[in-house]
């Protein structure tokens, strides 16, 4: 694990960085900086993540599994810690970009630290335009959220409120002509009322991994024609559920053999559903 900090100038940024009006100067690295070959993808939403927040977050990630997608995002609370924590899960790089320096006694949230070191273990990167000892404070958000956009091919808005943070983010990657994408909410919750603004004026609207890889212009692989084939795109608890239900289970049995919470046990199978990969019919689990 590389965590040694280091100082970056323009010639050492991604190529799309060193193009946005305003470009920093200068920044802060911990880990390798991903390919620049790849697609980057700026995931960003509510702190206060709904459920349905969190599924979204889930589906969305690990359908990018195996594509040369880097996940960037805030390492913030909600909708960031997730969507590293999905990238991580499915076996991609991701890049956190704090509101903070890299110091780890100054990094924010202190809550995070840990995913912090996480990503790094993986070989990801933190990335901060902040001196390292700079704590996080008001102005400092909106220069991180600059930063994000401008390392990422598209930035992709999973939950947000009428004056969210996160829409900061989503306006300056259409200020610097870079996709847009939004994953609409429900109409009753107040967390997806600053995502429908964004989709009301042009954004493109998200509902599967493959509207991303098409912003993405990524072409969609052929699928895996067997499940043997299957198990080297699943996650680790995906692969649990299918063998746990090589005969098919009640639903309530197949959560209390996964030891998993009860809303991440949820989330997994209703993920798994809406990928295709498993059925449930009358309460009852099994291969699709």
């Amino acid at each position: 694990m590389n965590n040694e900090l280091k100082l970056l100038s323009p010639a050492d940024f991604p190529p799309i960085l060193r193009e946005i009006p305003g470009a920093p100067k200068q920044l802060y690295l911990r880990g390798t900086l991903p390919s620049f070959d790849h697609r980057w993808l700026a995931v960003v939403g509510s702190r206060a993540m709904t459920s349905y927040g969190k599924q979204a977050v889930r589906h969305l990630i690990e359908g990018l599994r195996g594509y040369p997608i880097v996940i960037v995002s805030g390492l913030a609370y909600g909708v960031d810690a997730e969507s590293h924590k999905a990238a991580l899960d499915a076996g991609l790089t991701t890049v956190g970009v704090p509101g903070s320096g890299l110091d780890w006694n100054v990094l924010y949230p202190k809550a995070n630290v840990g995913l912090a070191r996480e990503i790094l273990k993986a070989g990801g990167a933190l990335i901060s335009e902040e001196e390292p000892d700079t704590k996080a404070t008001d102005y400092t958000f909106p220069k991180r959220n600059r930063v994000m956009a401008g390392l990422s091919h598209a930035t992709l808005m999973i939950e947000a409120k009428e004056k969210s943070g996160s829409l900061i983010t989503a306006k300056l990657a259409t200020d610097f002509n870079r996709e847009l994408l939004v994953v609409p909410g429900s109409i009753f919750s107040a967390e997806s009322k600053g995502t429908h603004q964004f989709l009301r004026l042009g954004a493109t609207a998200v509902t599967s991994p493959e509207d991303i890889l098409i912003a993405l212009g990524i072409a969609k692989r052929e699928g895996p024609t067997s499940l043997s084939e299957l198990r080297d795109d699943l996650s680790e608890d995906e692969i649990r559920v299918f063998d746990i239900i090589k005969s098919p289970v009640s639903r309530d049995a197949l959560i209390e053999a996964l030891e998993l919470p009860i809303t991440d046990a949820n989330v997994l199978l209703s993920t798994m559903e809406i990928k295709g990969l498993i059925v449930e019919e009358l309460g009852v689990v099994r291969v699709k």
